[in-house]
């Protein structure tokens, strides 16, 4: 599950030290290729999490947990709330290059057919119980 916080990122450590934690399998060139997928190059990737804007913070978890042995099921909550084109473009790339399963709840129409999403669920508002 990857929360609109990205709470499993520790903010103290930096990207590159969050992906070797979540992939402890991974070698060092595994851990810079995955993170360069979502535009974390050479320096980039040495950023404490803390310091990360939004897009920013979306793109590491999600490289964190696309790294080299994803999930067969990726949960996504609002992933492109407050996100640069930019952000989204790099979320859309890494997003169809993943193998596995997603369950996205997003409003985001143009995100959703870029990523590939095949299948809805609506949830229609009604008038509250009581």
């Amino acid at each position: 599950m990857l929360d609109q916080k990205v709470s499993l990122l520790d903010p103290s450590a930096s990207i590159r030290d969050n992906f070797r934690r979540i992939n402890p399998q991974a070698d060092e060139n595994t851990c810079r290729a995955a993170l360069a997928r979502f535009m974390f190059r050479a320096d980039a990737a040495l950023q404490t999490v803390s310091t990360l804007s939004g897009g920013q913070l979306l793109r590491a978890g999600l490289a964190c947990v696309l790294g080299s042995a994803p999930p067969p099921l990726l949960i996504l909550d609002e992933p492109t709330n407050h996100l640069d084109i930019d952000s989204i473009t790099a979320v859309e790339a890494g997003l169809r290059a993943y193998d596995g399963a997603l369950l996205v709840v997003s409003h985001d129409e143009t995100f959703l057919r870029s990523i590939g999403i095949t299948r809805r669920l609506e949830l229609l508002g009604g008038e509250p119980a009581g």
